[in-house]
């Protein structure tokens, strides 16, 4: 630990969730010294999840720094190429693997574990417990807790998802700061009756789309991912039989291998569902408490929310390490290098829902046409600079971490 990593020594941050935010910026502020608690809902680490990507230097640059790039490259997916494909399963066109993948690909919970290991000796792990009230003074945060006794904190981060406990209690009710984008996703485990190795197989009809994938190598298990237009649905996130139930609604009388994911469906016990939508807030910080990760920039796909939450963890720890831990400086500098940055990769997310499910057979027939173009030789490398653009778009200052 060197003289600078000792100076936040004093410090104590509460980080609320303990999926890729919370642990990536536990990792560096551990390192700087500070005494960190991460506080999560879930009964334990949460493994699975859908696979994530990095692209370009930038994410490169912040992974080397926290030392698990090399580790993250032993476990990535070797995901292919994956095919858009007709009624009757022919193909349409050809998906390269780093216009899907980026430079690499891993699970989300291989991630998290790979940070949770490296952390769990210097860091407070608490699960199966969330934070229940927060109250802030001129020197700490006195935070209640649903299950384990109250505590003080200097400080507070709120890296816990789109649907951000914290930020609700901090920065106001999600109606304030959610916006939705006129599709839903569902996701779950499938058998590989296709026999696919490490590729995937995506199927459009107007307004709704379904994607049965092979990550792993795995000869008996795939994904589905299963995408949709609709309205604002009024639902229960707990009421699992009824997202089923929607599911099977609106799936039905689809075409290709639906019919066998609907089945399979039924079987699901690890089903995610939620709205494709994005976080917009007036502001990351208030006080002594900050947003991190999708609870202050997020999108549920296709906004490269894993890598603009790992840099976000970096750009947070860097300013509170070269501020001595003066929260109000760090603060003030990390909302405004991340905001601009985050917010490019959340123009991108928007296209996520209309890519996989465009709204007419005509939309459907012209996605086809412009990626069949874009995935040719001659512009293969171009359409991958085009795609890392948004991810690179933050100049890294030197931080001690």
């Amino acid at each position: 630990m060197t003289k600078q990593t000792k100076h936040l020594a004093h410090l104590s941050v509460l980080v609320s969730g303990a999926s890729v935010a919370g642990p990536a910026l536990a990792l560096n502020l551990a390192r700087l010294g500070a005494r960190v608690t991460v506080v999560e809902k879930a009964p334990g680490l949460r493994g699975g999840g859908f696979a994530v990507d990095f692209r370009g230097h930038v994410h490169r640059t912040v992974l080397t720094s926290m030392g698990i790039w090399d580790e993250i490259h032993a476990h990535q997916t070797h995901m292919g190429r994956q095919t858009v494909v007709a009624a009757d399963g022919s193909p349409r066109v050809d998906l390269p693997a780093e216009m899907m993948s980026g430079d690499v690909e891993i699970f989300r919970g291989d991630l998290a574990r790979i940070m949770y290991e490296r952390t769990r000796d210097d860091v407070e792990y608490v699960f199966g417990d969330s934070i229940a009230s927060l109250a802030q003074d001129a020197d700490g945060v006195d935070v209640t807790f649903e299950q384990g006794a109250p505590r003080r904190f200097d400080l507070v981060v709120g890296a816990d998802g789109l649907h951000s406990n914290t930020r609700r209690l901090v920065f106001g009710d999600d109606s304030r700061h959610l916006r939705f984008l006129d599709h839903y996703v569902a996701g779950f485990d499938v058998p590989n009756h296709l026999g696919l190795d490490r590729t995937g197989r995506v199927y459009s009809e107007p307004g709704r789309a379904v994607v049965v994938g092979n990550y792993d190598g795995d000869p008996d298990r795939a994904g589905a991912l299963l995408v949709f237009r609709s309205g604002e649905l009024s639902y229960d996130r707990r009421d699992v039989p009824g997202i089923k139930r929607t599911l099977r609604d609106r799936f039905a009388g689809m075409g290709w291998e639906v019919p066998a994911v609907l089945d399979a469906l039924e079987e699901a016990d690890d089903l995610y569902f939620d709205a494709i939508a994005q976080i917009h807030v007036d502001r990351l910080v208030e006080g002594r408490v900050a947003l991190l990760g999708d609870a202050g920039y997020g999108a549920t796909m296709g906004g490269m929310g894993t890598g603009v939450a790992i840099v976000g963890a970096h750009v947070l720890a860097g300013e509170l390490a070269l501020a001595g831990g003066d929260f109000r400086t760090a603060f003030t500098e990390y909302e405004t290098r991340i905001r601009e940055f985050a917010k490019g990769c959340q123009k991108i997310s928007g296209n996520a829902g209309p890519f996989f499910a465009p709204p007419t057979e005509r939309r459907i027939r012209s996605r086809d046409r412009m990626y069949r173009i874009l995935a040719s030789r001659p512009l293969a490398r171009f359409f991958k600079r085009l795609t890392e653009k948004a991810a690179t778009d933050i100049k890294l200052r030197e931080y001690p971490c």
